[in-house]
């Protein structure tokens, strides 16, 4: 695996280091050592799958207080998306800051996402597939969310009209703090 930094803090994107031949590739997804190496949570305690059938869905922001706070590890699977996140950890450098990447069954980028992040993807593809693990098991009463569109962060989604969001989504309130 190849880490590359996302430009905040703790984050990371991380490229498959492919083994090919005629038959196609082999790449690790995960390696605990890896992952320590470079100071990255290795406890995953769940692993969830996230299909869209709509280009243009949109699943965020979503984030889960402490002591639930969860690291993420997102890879999609099928189709493409725009992944987002937003560094809500008070005293970070990179306070209020967000950073989108391309993930794409074509391109197997990851991204890694800290506890502490608000986390939201927009499907660029219909029928397209996320597969994530997490540090932490869904709490519900811990869960949180901001406004996708929420002007504070002022996220570049590359699809701005016809955006297909839950009503959760939707009323997520803007953030304060």
């Amino acid at each position: 695996m190849i880490f590359k930094t996302a430009g905040i803090e703790g984050a990371f994107v991380i490229e498959l280091e492919k083994i090919q031949d005629d038959r196609g590739y082999f790449a690790r997804t995960f390696c605990q050592k890896e992952f320590e190496a470079h100071g990255l949570s290795t406890s995953l305690v769940q692993a969830n799958t996230a299909f869209s059938h709509r280009k243009g869905t949109l699943r965020g922001m979503h984030y889960q207080r402490a002591p639930y706070a969860e690291a993420k590890l997102v890879r999609c699977i099928r189709g493409a998306a725009f992944d987002a996140i937003i560094d809500l950890r008070p005293g970070s450098k990179s306070y209020c800051q967000w950073f989108g990447v391309e993930l794409t069954a074509d391109n197997g980028r990851m991204l890694y996402i800290p506890e502490g992040f608000a986390h939201g993807y927009q499907t660029l593809k219909d029928d397209t597939e996320l597969f994530y693990l997490v540090s932490q098991f869904y709490t519900p009463q811990a869960e949180q969310g901001v406004r996708w569109n929420d002007a504070r962060f002022n996220i570049s989604w590359p699809i701005v009209t016809d955006v297909l969001l839950s009503d959760k989504d939707r009323t997520w309130p803007d953030f304060t703090a």
